[in-house]
């Protein structure tokens, strides 16, 4: 079964290589978004069976994208897994406080993101 993955970064090219590295697995169909409230239109649209959030982002940074999200009745079912570059443990502390499936560190392992974030979502059944 193919699951669609909405990855969320402010950065293009982080963007692209996350895309590139969820297709390596035949499971996902990957599209990006490069701001909270693009992701928030393209979830609306698109219904993705997870999205992958940056939690860094000028405007709306991730924490405020997942609560807009989580608000919106065709969103709030979404599983969101946070992806960060601030992995001291109170700052996981903090994110994992929300409801999400878990959180992946920057720099991601790019020839394992697609097995670790199907590992996520296979937590949850």
């Amino acid at each position: 079964m193919v699951s669609k993955a909405l990855y969320v970064d402010d950065e293009p090219d982080i963007c692209r290589i996350a895309e590139m590295c969820l297709q390596l697995n035949e499971a996902f169909e990957t599209r990006s978004a490069g701001s909270g409230l693009e992701a928030i239109d393209i979830a609306r649209s698109w219904q993705p069976d997870v999205i992958l959030l940056d939690v860094m982002m000028p405007g709306l940074d991730g924490p405020s994208t997942f609560g807009h999200l989580k608000a919106d009745p065709l969103t709030a079912q979404i599983p969101v897994i946070f992806v960060t570059a601030k992995a001291l443990e109170s700052d996981l502390a903090r994110l994992k406080s929300h409801d999400i499936l878990g959180v992946i560190p920057k720099p991601f392992q790019a020839m394992t993101l697609a097995e670790e974030v199907r590992e996520l979502m296979n937590r949850t059944g």
